[in-house]
């Protein structure tokens, strides 16, 4: 196979890259003041660490909210082809939906849907 084409791709994506990291650094405004390290929330000075442990729970609920919403973008094509493939179109988006319920009472189950 000839991968010039790939290669010239790479290539010119590195250099963009490059690029532009380099005309950032050289444009860019410089601002070393002790004050642009310093935690920053609304415009009001932190009291204590701004390091909180956050709880496990918000990362499962972020996820498994990713995991419905894209499995159910799957469902667009489908809606739109339908009618083209018939019976075989019912019963693959029927296995999909059943998947889809049995994760999300197995979720459920688990009690990761909860706030706690």
């Amino acid at each position: 196979m000839n991968f010039t084409l790939l290669i010239t791709v790479l290539v010119t994506a590195l250099t963009l890259v490059v690029a532009a990291y380099v005309v950032a650094k050289l444009i860019g405004p410089r601002s070393y003041a002790k004050v642009k390290g310093e935690p920053y929330e609304s415009g009001i000075p932190t009291r204590g660490s701004s390091w909180l442990p956050v709880s496990v729970g918000f990362y499962l609920f972020a996820i498994l909210f990713l995991i419905f919403d894209i499995e159910t973008v799957f469902l667009y094509p489908w809606a739109v082809v339908v009618k083209e493939f018939g019976v075989a179109a019912l019963l693959s988006i029927g296995f999909f939906l059943v998947v889809l319920v049995l994760g999300l009472a197995y979720a459920w189950r688990k009690g990761d849907l909860e706030w706690k």
